[in-house]
């Protein structure tokens, strides 16, 4: 298994396990207003912190994905490739 994909795991372990820490101990009703898009949500801490780190995840996801170089490039530069 490589160490960086061990490593990337283990963090997102600790900040899941960070957020059922709070989502367990926040368990009042709280007040979201962004007046461009959204006027007024209330609903419990919990369920704001859940939401919060989902959309914060899937950013880092699209940030993060792709990009990746093609096959045929990278391997036409080598020695011995084809």
């Amino acid at each position: 298994m490589n160490a960086k994909l061990l490593l990337k795991t283990v963090f997102l372990i600790v900040v899941l396990l960070l957020l059922v820490l709070m989502g367990m101990n926040n368990l009042k009703a709280v007040t979201f207003s962004l007046p461009p898009l959204v006027k007024a949500v209330e609903c419990k801490a919990a369920i704001m912190y859940f939401t919060f780190f989902a959309v914060g995840l899937l950013t880092g996801t699209v940030l993060t994905a792709g990009g990746g170089r093609k096959g045929g490039a990278s391997s036409a530069g080598k020695p011995g490739g084809k």
